[in-house]
C-alpha cells in the first residue's frame, strides 16, 4: 500500500511516500502536473546562472624552481602551538642520517631490520618526507597536505568503517550532537549537485552550513567549507595536526578519505545543518559514521567502480543505500532500482520518498538536461526537511529557489574571456557524460557549428570512446593536454587509441621527471591560450572537459582569482592512489 503525500507549499512538487503493508511492495510515481515547467526550471534550462566575464587572461610561467623560491618566505618554524610536538620528526630530520635498512660496516639481523622499517612507517604517518631540503621551503599547510596525500602510500588499506568510527569517536563524535542536522547524499551522477544546492539553501536561510564535497577543482580546501568559505590553511594547519596525533596515540591507520572527512567533521562542530556527499559508494564510505541523518538522498544509480561496488546496477545499489539508517527518512531520484533501495529502506524502517522529474526535463527540444533533475531532487529534500514535524528547519521560498539555482564550478560553467570567447568547461570524463555534455551543447548552441576542444582524461577511462564521441561532433580543432596528476592520461595514451589525432590535434608532450614520474605543469596553459587565441580569431565555441585534474591549470589560464594549491602540493597529488589502491571510502577522487 502507498500514500501519495504531498508537502504543503511545494509549488507543484510532488514526492511519494511508500508505507509497505502485509507483501504489498509498489511505488507511486507521481504524473507531474503541468505546474511543473514553472518558469523557474524553463529558466535554469536556458538561462546561465554561472556565466561571468572575465578580463583578459594572464599567466606568468612558472617553473618548478620558481615556485620553490617563490615560498622560501616562510621557515620552517612558523608552526602552530601543537607543530613543536607533533611536526617534531620533520623539524629534526638529520639528512646526514644513515639510510634506513643500509649498513656498511656490519651485517644486520632481520630483527634490527623489522624495527628500522617499522619506525619508519611511524615517522612517515607523523609527516616524514622523502625530500628533506624542501621542508624548510614549505608552509605548514603544505607539508600538512602533502603528507595527507602520501597517507595511503604507507598504510595497508583496511576495510569497514572500524577506523572512522574510532577516529569520530576520539573526536568527541561531532556529527552526532543533538542539535545538528545532517544530510547524507550518495549516488552514481549527481549527487555533488544537489549537495551544493541544498547546503546553499540553508546558508541563505542564515544557518551556519558545513559542506563536504569531492573531489576539488584548484584547492584541497573546496572539499570542506562553511557557509561557502572553504576552510582556511591555517585552520587546517590547527586540525589537522591534532587528528594526526589522536592517529598515533590510538594506532588508528587511517586512510587519505577518512583523515579528511575527519578534518571537515572536526570543522563542522559548531555548525547547524551539514551536508555530507558520499566518496565512493556508501555503505563503507567513511561518511557513514553519522548516526542519525535528518535525511538520506540518492540521487541515481548508473554502472561505476564495478570492480569495488560491483557489476550490475543492482550490485551498486545495494552499496548506496547503505547509507540508509534506521527510521530515517530516504528520498531518491526517479533513475534508480527501486526494488532494491525500497528493500533496505523496508529493512532500516525507514519512509520511503520518491521525486519523478523526467517530464520535468522535457522542455528543451526533448533533451535532458540533468541540472533539472538535479534541482528537483534538491527542491524536495529541502520542502521535506522544512516542513519535517521533529524540530523542522525554517527555510524561505526565496533561498530555496536561489540555492537550487546554483551549479558547481565546472559542470557546463560558461564564461566569456576578453569579451568576445565564449567558454564552456564541464568534468565530462567517460563515456555517458560525453554523450550528455555533447547533447547539451546541441540544445544550447543550436547554430554553433564550429566548436573547438580541450581534452585531458584519465588513465583508467574509456579513452577510445570518449575521442572518438569527440570527432564525431566534426569539431574545428582539438587540443590535447595531460595533468601533472599521477592517474592522468598521458598524451601518448590518448594517441595511441585515436591515431587520426597525431595530425589533427594539437599537442605538447609534457617532461616526466624519472625519479618520481611527476609531469611538469605547462603543456595545459599552452594549449588554453593557443586555444582561445584560434577560437576568438576564428569566432568559435570553446569548451575544456574531461578530468577534474586539468581544471586548476586551466582556469588559472582563463584568469580565474580564486584560492589554488601550489606546485609542491600539486607534485604528490594523487600518490594516494598511485599503486591500485582502490577501495571503500578512500577514493573519493576516482571518478574524475
Amino acid at each position: 500500500m502507498s500514500i501519495q503525500r504531498s508537502v504543503a507549499g511545494c509549488a507543484g512538487i510532488f514526492f511519494s511516500r511508500q508505507t509497505t503493508l502485509a507483501n504489498h511492495h509498489r511505488i507511486l510515481l507521481t504524473n507531474a502536473p503541468t505546474s511543473l515547467a514553472s518558469p523557474c526550471f524553463v529558466g535554469i534550462c536556458n538561462a546561465s546562472p554561472n556565466t561571468n566575464v572575465l578580463p583578459h587572461y594572464q599567466r606568468q610561467r612558472r617553473n618548478y624552481n620558481t615556485y620553490k623560491s617563490s615560498f622560501h618566505r616562510r621557515s620552517s618554524s612558523s608552526t602552530s602551538p601543537l607543530n613543536n610536538s607533533i611536526m617534531s620528526d620533520n623539524n629534526n630530520n638529520n639528512n646526514d642520517e644513515e639510510p634506513l635498512g643500509c649498513d656498511n660496516t656490519h651485517l644486520r639481523s632481520k630483527l634490527d631490520m623489522d624495527r628500522d622499517a617499522a619506525a619508519f612507517v611511524a615517522a612517515a604517518f607523523r609527516g616524514g618526507d622523502d625530500d628533506n631540503v624542501e621542508r624548510g621551503m614549505m608552509t605548514e599547510y603544505e607539508k600538512l597536505v602533502r603528507r595527507l596525500y602520501k597517507t595511503n602510500l604507507f598504510h595497508p588499506v583496511k576495510m569497514g568503517l572500524d577506523n572512522i568510527h574510532q577516529l569520530h569517536r576520539a573526536l568527541g563524535s561531532p556529527m552526532d550532537r543533538p542539535n545538528m542536522k545532517v544530510i547524507h547524499i550518495a549516488g552514481t551522477n549527481g549527487k555533488g549537485s544537489v549537495a551544493l544546492k541544498i547546503a546553499k539553501a540553508f546558508e541563505l536561510s542564515n544557518y551556519r552550513t558545513g559542506l563536504f564535497v569531492s573531489p576539488h577543482i584548484s584547492s584541497f580546501r573546496e572539499r570542506i567549507q562553511v557557509n561557502s568559505n572553504i576552510i582556511s590553511e591555517e585552520e587546517v594547519a590547527q586540525k589537522l595536526p591534532i587528528i594526526y596525533k589522536l592517529c598515533e596515540e590510538q594506532n588508528i591507520p587511517a586512510t587519505f578519505f577518512e583523515l579528511t572527512a575527519a578534518l571537515a567533521f572536526a570543522f563542522f562542530a559548531d555548525c547547524d545543518v551539514v551536508v555530507l556527499e558520499t566518496g565512493l559508494g556508501g555503505r563503507l564510505d567513511a561518511t557513514n559514521v553519522v548516526e542519525s541523518p535528518e535525511l538520506c538522498v540518492i540521487t541515481s544509480i548508473g554502472l561505476e567502480h564495478t570492480r569495488i561496488l560491483g557489476d550490475t546496477i543492482e550490485l551498486i545499489a545495494g552499496e548506496k543505500a547503505g547509507i540508509i539508517k534506521k527510521n530515517c527518512p530516504v528520498l531518491v531520484g526517479p533513475n534508480v532500482p527501486h526494488n532494491v533501495i525500497r528493500s533496505v529502506a523496508d529493512k532500516m524502517q525507514s519512509d520511503y520518498y520518491v521525486t519523478d522529474t523526467r517530464t520535468a526535463n522535457e522542455n528543451c527540444g526533448g533533451f535532458v538536461d540533468y541540472d533539472i533533475e538535479n534541482s528537483r531532487i534538491a527542491e524536495t529534500a529541502l520542502r521535506m526537511v522544512s516542513s519535517s514535524s521533529n524540530d523542522a528547519l525554517a527555510l524561505s521560498e526565496d533561498a530555496i529557489q536561489e540555492g537550487i539555482s546554483i551549479r558547481p564550478p565546472c559542470r557546463f560553467e560558461e564564461t566569456v574571456v576578453d569579451d568576445t570567447v565564449h567558454v564552456i568547461l564541464d568534468v565530462a570524463h567517460n563515456p555517458p557524460a560525453l554523450q550528455y555534455l555533447l547533447a547539451k551543447l546541441r540544445a544550447d548552441y543550436p547554430s554553433q557549428k564550429n566548436i573547438r576542444f580541450v581534452l585531458g582524461f584519465s588513465s583508467d577511462k574509456d579513452l577510445a570512446n570518449c575521442t572518438r564521441q569527440i570527432l564525431n561532433e566534426k569539431p574545428s580543432g582539438i587540443h590535447l593536454v595531460q595533468a601533472s596528476h599521477s592517474r592522468a592520461a598521458s598524451i601518448e595514451d590518448i594517441l595511441e587509441v585515436a591515431p587520426e589525432l597525431k595530425t589533427f590535434a594539437h599537442y605538447d608532450i609534457p617532461r616526466r621527471h624519472e625519479n618520481d614520474g611527476y609531469v611538469e605543469n605547462g603543456n595545459i596553459t599552452t594549449q588554453v591560450e593557443a586555444a582561445l587565441a584560434l577560437a576568438k580569431e576564428n569566432n568559435e565555441l570553446l569548451v575544456v572537459c574531461g578530468s577534474a585534474f586539468i581544471m586548476s591549470e586551466v582556469r588559472e589560464a582563463l584568469g580565474y582569482d580564486e584560492p589554488r594549491d601550489t606546485q609542491l602540493i600539486s607534485q604528490v597529488l594523487g600518490r594516494q592512489f598511485k599503486h591500485g589502491q582502490e577501495h571503500f571510502g578512500n577514493d573519493a577522487d576516482s571518478s574524475c
